[in-house]
């Protein structure tokens, strides 16, 4: 089974404390000072006018750019928007939307599949899972997954710029290939101890944990997830660290994400999800979203994770650059 990883909050990547954006009652979440820049539409066109639509996000700093993105941007649009964004943790925003106190939130297919449907099947294919995905929510809580965005936030390996160069290591099963000495990885406790981490990751690629021929124990160093990101860059302790295809670090730190060629890892596909009663009644939100959408890659993903992580960038003035840099506010 697979289970969903854990996310820094936004507080704990930034190292700041924003705002407290809610109160949790008992009929949902009641947003005290959730923000967003206000912009328009470069044609000045108002396709949501009279829109009232509430964004929610979950509370660590991809999930939140990603509700101001959509909140700025259907609020150019001319919806009425409410700002719901960093609701502590992932559950409150999820049952905020399924109680009809929120409108609009980005998801990830492989949280739904595994979190909330508790699937266990694997399915590599990205369009099989999110059709999978689509059809369970809409048949079970009228809930309407658009098109996916070009980006997948899942697991992944990663490798200093001059290792991979000198270990010549593309994919994952390269490092099968290489010497026992050279197998050596940085990971976190808990990918270690998943019942579909680290262990059976090994098993996968063909190299055992703790077999001489494999990978033995003393190749493998748990640490932070922090942590693991400086000690990759550094080859020190380790030559491969584990990481998520998003995050601004890989770029910060020139860091090579390997392949995985044998597609071990489950899709995390991010996905703009509405209530189908909203999307009903403001059918304009979908040409809206999927603009956007096709415009988010793993490359973009990890520049913007990497201006509020790394540089300290508020989101809000974030998602506003990136929205007016595409051409699709002014």
């Amino acid at each position: 089974m697979r289970w969903p990883r854990p996310r820094k909050s936004l507080t704990q990547t930034v190292g700041v404390t924003l705002v407290a954006l809610f109160a949790v009652a008992g009929c949902g979440l009641v947003s005290s000072s959730g923000t967003f820049q206000k912009s328009s539409l470069p044609d000045g066109k108002t396709p949501l006018a009279g829109a009232q639509i509430t964004v929610t996000s979950k509370n660590f700093t991809e999930s939140v750019l990603l509700g101001k993105i959509a909140a700025t941007y259907l609020a150019a649009a001319g919806a009425d928007v409410t700002d719901l964004t960093n609701a502590p943790g992932s559950a409150s925003s999820r049952q905020a939307q399924l109680n009809g106190d929120a409108d609009l939130l980005w998801e990830y297919t492989g949280t739904a599949w595994v979190t909330y449907h508790h699937e266990t099947e694997t399915i590599p294919d990205p369009k099989e899972l999110w059709t999978r995905v689509h059809d369970i929510e809409l048949s079970e809580n009228n809930l309407v997954w658009l098109p996916p965005a070009n980006f997948n936030d899942t697991y992944a390996f990663a490798v200093s710029g001059p290792t991979a160069k000198r270990l010549n290591v593309k994919t994952m099963s390269d490092i099968a290939k290489l010497p026992v000495k050279d197998r050596t990885f940085c990971i976190n406790d808990e990918f270690f101890s998943r019942p579909d981490g680290f262990l059976p990751m090994l098993e996968t690629y063909g190299m055992p944990y703790n077999t001489p021929n494999g990978v033995p124990a003393g190749n493998v160093t748990q640490m932070d997830s922090g942590v693991v990101y400086t000690s990759t860059a550094k080859s020190q302790p380790c030559n491969f660290g584990m990481v998520y295809t998003t995050d601004g670090r890989i770029k910060n730190l020139q860091l090579v994400t390997l392949e995985d060629d044998k597609k071990y890892f489950l899709p995390y596909s991010g996905t703009v999800v509405v209530r189908k009663e909203t999307l009903d009644a403001y059918p304009d939100i979908a040409p809206l979203m999927d603009t956007v959408s096709e415009r988010l890659t793993d490359d973009v993903m990890q520049d913007l994770n990497g201006r509020v992580d790394i540089d300290g960038e508020d989101p809000s003035d974030v998602a506003y650059d990136w929205l007016k840099s595409e051409g699709l506010i002014t």
